[in-house]
């Protein structure tokens, strides 16, 4: 199973952005969509897929820490 998770960009580099995943920065593609710092993102696979409403973002974070306390 693939799942795609919401973070934060920090900085853009070109097709390259830096994303805060709760405190872990790691580099993402960010070629398919048109992004800037502070924008909230889903990335799959280490591409930024789509950009996330904060209402979104939340519920998606605190979805998965609920479901990672199993």
């Amino acid at each position: 199973m693939c799942v795609a998770i919401p973070g934060k960009v920090i900085e853009v580099h070109k097709n390259t952005a830096s994303v805060d995943f709760s405190g872990n920065i790691v580099k993402a593609d960010s070629g398919l969509v048109d992004i800037i710092p502070g924008d909230r993102v889903l990335v799959h696979a280490g591409c930024i897929i789509q950009k996330l409403s904060d209402e979104d973002a939340d519920f998606m974070e605190e979805f998965l820490e609920e479901i990672s306390a199993f």
